[in-house]
């Protein structure tokens, strides 16, 4: 389990990422290297950053793939560029934020593909128009129930997910998520292994494959010998793991519900090592360097008063509008 040491003061660091250290012992032995961990506490920017997006989709400078509604190189690019601070990773590294909030106006309804080109639905131009935090609400309320994409086709090394009958829904898993955060108790830090242990063990844990069955059709390099099936009780990391730190770093983050601190996914996690065709990994995901999460202040509002969020005392967004 690691172990974490965060101090950060203030409400909003300066500069906005604080360098700390981290210390992470897999295998309960003696603590290997401090590695630096990165603080990003994402509430004061969640507005302006929506509010950025929805400019960009408006000036029609958004594509997506007609068929896969991913977003292009470019509008990454573009996302990155117009994010307060950029994207979690510096420029070059892996896209998490700016890969998410195209996915997010989509899922949320706020716009729609013409083509390959975003542009806004009636209900993304009135949030642009009165942009607030109970809009933020709102869109994670929509995106709790979409189906139009799964977070688990960003964990790219796992294979055999579009096999019929292999998957749970989407919606479910995000909801499982979203009741682990809400079971953890806001403005405290939990590190992402303990967060994990939650939604392994609560009421209604994350599940991701069907059944044991489905869990043969999942795979890491091979069908056959790197089937997950083998993987026993390690599986649950590879897969439900590793989309929940999808969920709670490209989505929950980039939303402000949660702040995060985090490191180089390379050599960040360690549960998938020994598997069949794993270790050619220096990570098995994009995700792999988040190390802790909080519910902070909006975060608590949406996952426990939504009413709350008109009288949030947080930045509004910083640029003007009209």
């Amino acid at each position: 389990m690691a172990e974490i040491t965060i101090d950060v003061t203030g409400h909003r660091p300066d500069p906005a990422r604080a360098r700390l250290r981290l210390v992470r012992d897999p295998a309960g032995g003696p603590a290997r290297a401090g590695r630096a961990v990165t603080v990003r506490c994402t509430a004061p920017d969640a507005l302006s950053n929506f509010v950025a997006v929805l400019e960009l989709a408006a000036d029609g400078q958004l594509r997506c793939g007609a068929s896969t509604r991913r977003p292009a190189a470019g509008t990454v690019r573009l996302v990155d560029d117009a994010l307060v601070g950029g994207d979690y990773y510096d420029s070059g590294g892996e896209p998490i934020a700016a890969f998410g909030w195209p996915m997010l106006l989509q899922s949320g309804g706020l716009a729609r593909l013409a083509g390959t080109a975003l542009e806004l639905t009636p209900r993304g131009e009135a949030a642009l128009a009165r942009p607030s935090y109970q809009a933020l609400g709102a869109l994670w309320q929509r995106w709790l129930k979409s189906v139009s994409h799964d977070e688990l086709s960003r964990i790219e090394a796992i294979r055999g997910q579009h096999r019929a009958s292999t998957l749970t829904p989407a919606a479910r898993r995000r909801e499982a998520v979203a009741d682990g955060l809400a079971a953890v108790r806001p403005g405290e830090w939990i590190d992402a292994d303990t967060m994990l242990g939650i939604l392994a063990t609560q009421p209604a844990p994350l599940t991701a494959a069907r059944s044991r069955i489905a869990l043969w059709r999942l795979y890491l390099v091979d069908s056959c010998r790197g089937s997950l099936g083998h993987a026993g009780g390690r599986a649950w990391a590879v897969v439900e793991g590793r989309y929940a730190l999808c969920v709670l770093f490209e989505y929950a983050a980039t939303m402000g519900v949660v702040d995060v601190a985090y490191t180089d996914p390379r050599g960040a996690r360690e549960d998938y090592r020994g598997l069949w065709g794993a270790d050619g990994y220096d990570c098995l995901s994009r995700y792999d360097g988040l190390a802790a999460v909080r519910v902070n202040e909006l975060g608590a509002a949406v996952l426990h008063d939504p009413g709350a969020l008109a009288a949030l005392a947080l930045p509004r967004p910083r640029r003007d509008l009209r």
